[in-house]
């Protein structure tokens, strides 16, 4: 199946649009079929020191109840979320959910590529990314995993995986409950997503980059890229060395 970018409803609707606030509500049921909270909360806590505090950014991290839902699955202390995207829809609620679990979080309304080509020689302990990633093009993700491999020391992103399974899931969203708007973005995002090791292809070649690409569930694929060697390129421009040493690692500043 050739991947296929169009346009989703949900990125052309006001944010307080019925049918938009209905179908952000069914991304919440939908992450939770392909287990994607779980699965990011698992990895999240293999690599990184339960003890230690650390800075993830959330790249077109929507509303905020993903990342709410992994954090609840990380036994992380004193941690930071900065969540970047175009709207600025992250409720006080999500905000005071994170706060009891002991997560700072800042919400950045702004193009999540414009903010991390500003960044800035920042470097964060992970960049994750959900259901976001297919919306580009080979070109822009190129661009987007240029600037990111010198802000992060672990990247990390959740998308559809591109098949016949998951497209007939995708017309079928229907039974579960979701509405017009999602009836029409599931299958859209299934066409657009990702299979093989198209998003390995796509990040800078370095050896020093840890990488996996795999599919997810029946119905997700994941890409991990992880810096292996306890340094990033950022130290070039004299920062601290900050590597996934896990006795080693310090959290960004917001």
């Amino acid at each position: 199946m050739k991947r296929q970018i169009e346009a989703e409803w949900l990125d052309t609707l006001p944010a307080q649009d019925p049918g938009a606030v209905g179908s952000r509500r069914d991304l919440q049921r939908l992450n939770a079929w392909m287990g994607s909270p779980r699965r990011l909360a698992g990895l999240l806590r293999s690599r990184l020191e339960p003890t230690a505090p650390c800075h993830i950014a959330d790249l077109g991290g929507g509303d905020g109840r993903f990342f709410l839902r992994v954090a609840r699955l990380l036994p992380l202390s004193a941690s930071q979320v900065t969540i970047v995207d175009r709207l600025n829809i992250v409720s006080r609620q999500t905000k005071d959910g994170l706060a009891r679990l002991g997560w700072k979080s800042r919400a950045v309304q702004t193009d999540v590529f414009t903010w991390v080509h500003q960044q800035n020689g920042r470097v964060w302990d992970v960049m994750a990314a959900n259901l976001f990633l297919h919306h580009f093009t080979e070109a822009q993700l190129s661009k987007l995993f240029a600037d990111a491999s010198k802000l992060s020391r672990m990247f990390v992103a959740l998308e559809p995986r591109r098949s016949v399974l998951a497209l007939v899931f995708g017309r079928c969203v229907r039974l579960i409950g979701c509405n017009h708007v999602t009836r029409h973005d599931a299958p859209a995002s299934v066409r657009a997503g990702f299979s093989g090791n198209e998003l390995t292809r796509l990040w800078p070649s370095d050896r020093n980059w840890a990488l996996e690409e795999h599919q997810a569930g029946w119905f997700g694929h994941m890409f991990v890229a992880r810096w292996k060697n306890g340094e990033c390129e950022s130290q070039a421009r004299g920062q601290r060395p900050r590597g996934f040493d896990k006795k080693a690692l310090v959290s960004v500043p917001p």
